[in-house]
């Protein structure tokens, strides 16, 4: 299915700012089916002078009408028409008998939808960019509750907001949507002082929980915040914007370990502030999960910390023992030894100081490349190692491995194809979604066509990529001199992630 940035701009009538101000508003699209016990569909217009649905949302406190979504179809027939005079209009229609659909009666209301320009002034689009419509059930009619009375007002003044521009709002934060409290989680109704003029028993029930066993209409939202909260604790700055309604931003109150999260959403009238919504969900349980998870990914990127320093004294170890070796072969293996046990230090050093357990393996390489200025000093050899390509992000298990195997083809480059001589090492690195292929190539000396090292270091290499990256490894020689080695991986992996 099409995103709604793909269906409102292959229409050719909307531009990018309209688009901005439709995903802005969709983001709240859910709310207002709650709170219209309605289904929501937004219409865009058409070069025909027709509409297609961008988005429907079904409401999660009543039945839906529609099984089928419209998203991606054009208007019916019967609907048409409002739609036009609202969207001509700029006003909102209502339809002036019920609607049947399958044999069910609706109500259908529609919407148009003005944008405001800029934050700070009330100017709008001349014209409407599009049009909500509320489909309301009449087939289960019944006595209405005081809260969905309540409900069903609040989504009639933000209809009426909607056409005037003044919602979504455009000062408001793009704040995480995940944990964001919905209708159903609680709601309270704010008049322009700040006063509680209704609460709906989720609300209160998350209040009480906090310490507040009063009844909350009737008292400011701001002074009952004040009271449950511990005076000891920091206040976040914008809670009094918040419980007053004021600004439509989003903020957090932690009272007798339970945790309440808080949504303001400021109800206006040609302009004028009149109000309040506040939307209020107990995440207590899921704050706590994060900070567990906030303490398990510390500890990880620790333990990466402390595995990288033990790892790094060992190849300290290893340096001052190869330095005291009495023979060439045993300061050369302990040398070896060291440059290894550094590659893997390298990985898990960049692991300490991320979040996840992937690593930018670009920066890991710069890294593991400044290994080769010590392999070439210690040869009379002067290289002059490029690197071409991206190797891009790579989980931890290609990465410890991937360095290590480099490591060995980039000294063995240097330490036997460029031994005492001045040349070029080129590592070269093509990535797709498919697969990584890494060419190590070297102007040295170059190998006997069709032979192969069968040293420690081959052996290694052959053991990474073939055993546990599941890719192959191609030697030859270049025509004319040096050596090419070819590293073909598939990121199986990756395709599980």
């Amino acid at each position: 299915m099409s995103t709604l940035s793909d269906l409102v701009l292959a229409q050719g009538r909307s531009g990018d700012d309209d688009v901005n101000w439709l995903h802005m508003l969709v983001q709240d699209a859910q709310l207002l089916a709650d709170l219209a016990f309605a289904d929501i569909v937004l219409w865009i217009p058409t070069t025909d002078d027709s509409f297609v649905a961008v988005a429907h949302y079904r409401p999660s406190s009543a039945a839906t009408l529609f099984y089928r979504d419209f998203v991606g179809q054009r208007i019916k027939q019967q609907w048409r028409s409002q739609v036009t005079e609202a969207f001509e209009t700029g006003a909102i229609v209502d339809s002036s008998a019920p609607d049947w659909y399958e044999e069910t009666p609706t109500r259908v209301r529609a919407v148009p939808v003005l944008r405001r320009l800029r934050s700070s002034s009330p100017e709008t689009t001349d014209a409407p960019i599009a049009v909500l419509t509320r489909h309301t059930n009449l087939g289960e009619a019944r006595t209405p509750s005081r809260q969905e009375l309540t409900f069903n007002a609040l989504a009639g003044e933000l209809f009426t907001m909607i056409a005037a521009g003044d919602f979504p709002d455009l000062s408001a934060p793009a704040g995480p949507r995940r944990g964001a409290p919905r209708a159903s989680d609680g709601l309270i109704r704010l008049d322009v002082e700040g006063v509680t003029t209704f609460a709906s028993p989720n609300a209160l029930s998350a209040f009480n929980r906090m310490g507040f066993v009063e009844e909350l209409e009737g008292e400011s939202l701001a002074e009952v915040t004040t009271r449950i909260l511990p005076s000891e604790d920091l206040v976040d700055e914008s809670l009094p914007l918040v419980v007053t309604g004021r600004a439509p931003w989003r903020t957090d109150i932690e009272a007798r370990g339970v945790t309440v999260t808080l949504r303001a959403i400021p109800l206006r009238h040609r302009g004028t502030r009149t109000g309040a919504i506040v939307l209020c969900r107990d995440v207590s349980e899921q704050r706590h999960q994060e900070r567990e998870l906030l303490t398990k990914d510390a500890t990880i990127r620790e333990i990466h910390h402390r595995v990288k320093n033990n790892l790094q004294t060992v190849a300290s170890l290893l340096r001052i023992q190869s330095r005291r070796s009495h023979t060439d072969e045993a300061r050369d293996a302990l040398s070896q030894a060291m440059r290894r046990v550094a590659a893997i230090a390298v990985v898990h050093d960049t692991l300490s100081e991320g979040l996840t357990q992937d690593v930018d393996f670009d920066e890991v390489f710069d890294r593991v490349l400044m290994l080769v200025a010590e392999v070439a000093s210690a040869h009379n050899t002067t290289a002059h190692p490029r690197k071409t390509g991206a190797f891009g992000v790579l989980p931890s298990e290609y990465a410890t491995p991937l360095a290590l195997a480099l490591t060995e083809l980039v000294t063995n480059a240097v330490e036997h194809g460029l031994n005492g001589l001045e040349g070029s090492v080129e590592i070269e690195a093509q990535r797709n979604d498919e697969r990584l292929t890494v060419v190590v190539r070297d102007n040295g000396a170059g190998l006997p066509e069709g032979k192969v090292g069968t040293g420690l270091g081959t052996q290694i290499v052959r053991t990474l990529i073939q055993g546990e990256l599941g890719g192959t490894i191609d030697w030859h020689t270049v025509v004319g001199n040096g050596t090419e080695v070819t590293i073909d991986m598939p990121f199986r992996w990756m395709k599980n992630r």
